[in-house]
């Protein structure tokens, strides 16, 4: 039963980026780096299970042209902004890596969900249950969770302690509203011993 589940289970790994994830980067979320080694762990369990890794990413138009209104300061002529197509600050963090059998989603706003094809990806490789992992619990992570609560994705998951925001307040207030809409809210630890 265990193995059957998980072959219906996506994880989507959100925003490991290095503009989102290392210090100094333009838009850093605090938590971010501290999370890395477990990101890096729910990958390997979600691979020996079998699961489908999507590998959600930010990647802009350097100029800008495709990115948030509150964000167009930050992107200038001549400069690329964050997390732009083909620029460093777009890859991963070390440590995480695609594979050939993962799928890498593109998004321009927030959710997953908003304006990229996720939807008809998951649906067509039969995931019902997904599962949610980095970064930031305020924005993406809480705007993909709500989405696919929408859509009635009858099993979303977020493992707390492989997510994060700028500050723990802000992490725990977020993932707190998300138990309330009924999301599974595990450990990596408790995930990990699920059905094993």
């Amino acid at each position: 039963m265990g193995e059957q589940k998980w072959k219906k289970t996506a994880l989507l790994v959100i925003d490991m980026q290095k503009d989102f994830v290392l210090p100094g980067a333009v838009l850093q979320v605090k938590g971010g780096e501290a999370i890395v080694p477990n990101v890096i762990k729910a990958v390997d369990v979600a691979r020996r299970r079998g699961m489908l890794i999507v590998w959600v990413v930010r990647e802009h138009d350097p100029y800008g042209r495709d990115v948030e209104l509150f964000r167009k300061n930050l992107y200038k002529a001549g400069k690329p902004g964050p997390t732009s197509k083909g620029h460093q600050g777009s890859e991963l963090v070390d440590g995480l890596v695609i594979h050939d059998e993962d799928y890498k989603l593109v998004k321009t706003r927030f959710s997953a969900f908003f304006a990229t094809n996720l939807h008809s990806v998951l649906k067509v490789a039969g995931i019902d249950s997904i599962v949610v992992v980095g970064v930031q619990t305020p924005n993406c992570v809480r705007q993909t969770v709500f989405d696919a609560v929408a859509l009635d994705y009858p099993s979303v998951t977020v493992i707390v302690d492989a997510t994060a925001a700028a500050t723990p307040e802000v992490h725990f207030a977020n993932i707190f509203d998300m138990k309330n809409i009924g999301i599974e809210t595990p450990t990596l630890e408790q995930w990990r011993e699920a059905d094993e």
